[in-house]
C-alpha cells in the first residue's frame, strides 16, 4: 500500500476522533438543558411529567457519556464507526425522553433531525443513510404508540401529515446537507493538495536554482584541471593514473553538458515519446557502467514496445532510484537488485526491489513528500524523482517487501500498446 494512502487514512481517523469529542461535548450540554426543561415544565408550567423514567434515561445518558469520555480521552484516533455509535445513541436517548414526555405530540420531536444533520456533515453516505433510517423509524414508533385518546376528530390525519413532513424533512436534510458537506470537503482537499503541490514545486525550483549555481561554479575549475591534466599527459604519456584522471574529467564534463541540456528541455517543457525497451536499455547501460559488481535480475512482462511520455528528467529520476537501491543493497552486504517491467491498468510499472534493510515507518511517511535526512542518501533523490514523475502524470509508491528489502514502484501512463 502506498504510504500516501496510509497518511490519508490516519488523517481521517484523527478527524473522526475530533468529531467524537465534539459530539460528546454537545451531548453534555444537552443533558444540562434536558434537566432544566424537565424542572421548568414540572415546576414552572405545573405539567406533571413522569420523573422516574425521564431521570433514569438521563442517568443512562450521563453514564454513557462519561464512559465515552474516558474511552476517547487518551485516544489519538477513532474510526467513523465510533462516531456512528455516538450519533445512534443520541437518537435512542432522545427517543426515550420523547416517549415518556408525550411521544410524537411533544413539541421537541423535531430534534430528531439534529443527529441526521450531524451525520450528514461527518459520516459517509452509507452511514448517513443508516442514521436517517434510524431517526425515521424512531419517529414512526413514537407515532405508533400514541394513545387512542388523542386520535379524535381530524387529529389522526394531522399526525399522519406530521409523519410525512418529518420523512421529507429528514430526506432533505440528509441529501442536501450531505451533498453540501461533501462538496465543501472535496474543495478543501483540492485546495490542500494544490497548496502542497505549490510548496513542492517551490522546493524543486529552489533546488534547481542551487544546482544551476553550483554547476556554473564547477565549470571553470573543471576546465582548469582539464588543462593541467592535458599538460601532464604530454609530459608523462601512457600514464595510467593520468589516463584515469582524464576519463573522470570527461565524465564530469559530459554530466555538466547533460545538465545544461536537461535544464533547457525542462524550461521549454519538452515532452517526447519513448518506448520502454529504449528506456530500459539506457537504464541497464547505466547500471553496467556505474555498478558492474551488481547482479541485475530483470523480468519483462510484455512491456517492451509500450510507449510512454518522457522528458529530460525521467532517466535521471529512475537512475536516482536505482542508485539508492544499489546503495541500500550494498549496505546489507548484498550485490543484487530485482527489476520488473510490466503493464497494469493502462500504466507502465517499473518495480525496483533492493535487498537492504527496508524503510522505517517514519521514512515511509516522509520520503517523496519532502527532502529528508538519511545516512544512505535516501530522501533528496526520491523527492526529486517523485516531482519528476508527477510532471509526467506518474506516481511513486514506496513500500517494504514482505521478504525483506525496499520496494519502489513507479507508474507512468502509456501512450499506446505496441
Amino acid at each position: 500500500m502506498s504510504p500516501f494512502f496510509k497518511i490519508s487514512h490516519s488523517t481521517e481517523e484523527n478527524k473522526a476522533n475530533n468529531q467524537v469529542h465534539m459530539v460528546l461535548i454537545l451531548r453534555a450540554a444537552a443533558i444540562i438543558l434536558q434537566l432544566l426543561l424537565i424542572l421548568f415544565v414540572n415546576i414552572g408550567l405545573q405539567y406533571q411529567l413522569p420523573w422516574t423514567p425521564l431521570f433514569s434515561v438521563i442517568a443512562l445518558e450521563l453514564i454513557f457519556t462519561l464512559v465515552s469520555f474516558v474511552i476517547y480521552r487518551n485516544k489519538s484516533q477513532a474510526s467513523p464507526s465510533a462516531l456512528l455509535i455516538q450519533i445512534c445513541a443520541d437518537i435512542l436517548f432522545l427517543s426515550l425522553l420523547l416517549f415518556f414526555s408525550g411521544g410524537a405530540t411533544n413539541a421537541f420531536v423535531s430534534l430528531l433531525l439534529i443527529p441526521i444533520a450531524i451525520a450528514a456533515v461527518t459520516l459517509t453516505p452509507i452511514l448517513l443513510a443508516l442514521v436517517a433510517l434510524l431517526a425515521i423509524g424512531s419517529y414512526s414508533v413514537l407515532l405508533w404508540f400514541l394513545p387512542m385518546s388523542v386520535m379524535h376528530g381530524n387529529m389522526e390525519g394531522h399526525f399522519i401529515g406530521m409523519g410525512i413532513n418529518f420523512l421529507f424533512s429528514a430526506l432533505v436534510v440528509a441529501i442536501v446537507v450531505g451533498k453540501m458537506a461533501r462538496s465543501i470537503n472535496q474543495r478543501e482537499l483540492a485546495i490542500a493538495a494544490y497548496r502542497e503541490n505549490l510548496l513542492k514545486q517551490e522546493q524543486v525550483t529552489s533546488l534547481g536554482v542551487a544546482s544551476a549555481q553550483v554547476t556554473h561554479q564547477l565549470a571553470t575549475p573543471i576546465a582548469t584541471v582539464q588543462l593541467l591534466v592535458d599538460e601532464l599527459s604530454e609530459d608523462f604519456p601512457n600514464n595510467d593514473i593520468i589516463d584515469d584522471m582524464q576519463s573522470q574529467l570527461a565524465r564530469c564534463t559530459q554530466s555538466l553538458n547533460t545538465f545544461r541540456a536537461m535544464v533547457f528541455d525542462i524550461k521549454e517543457q519538452t515532452i517526447t515519446a519513448i518506448t520502454v525497451s529504449e528506456l530500459l536499455a539506457q537504464v541497464l547501460e547505466n547500471l553496467r557502467v556505474n555498478h558492474p559488481e551488481i547482479e541485475v535480475e530483470l523480468t519483462e512482462q510484455q512491456a517492451q514496445e509500450v510507449e510512454i511520455k518522457a522528458d529530460a528528467a525521467l532517466l535521471p529520476a529512475i537512475i536516482n532510484l536505482l542508485n539508492n537501491a544499489v546503495r541500500a543493497t550494498k549496505a546489507n552486504n548484498s550485490h543484487k537488485i530485482t527489476l520488473i517491467s510490466q503493464v497494469q491498468a493502462g500504466n507502465w510499472q517499473f518495480v525496483i526491489r533492493d535487498y537492504g534493510l527496508g524503510f522505517t515507518l517514519e521514512k515511509l511517511k516522509q520520503l517523496g513528500t519532502k527532502p529528508v535526512t538519511s545516512e544512505q542518501g535516501l530522501g533528496m533523490a526520491v523527492f526529486l524523482s517523485h516531482a519528476s514523475l508527477e510532471r509526467l502524470g506518474g506516481k511513486l509508491v514506496l513500500t517494504n517487501h514482505n521478504q525483506g528489502g525496499a520496494l519502489v514502484t513507479l507508474s507512468l501512463p502509456i501512450l499506446k500498446d505496441g
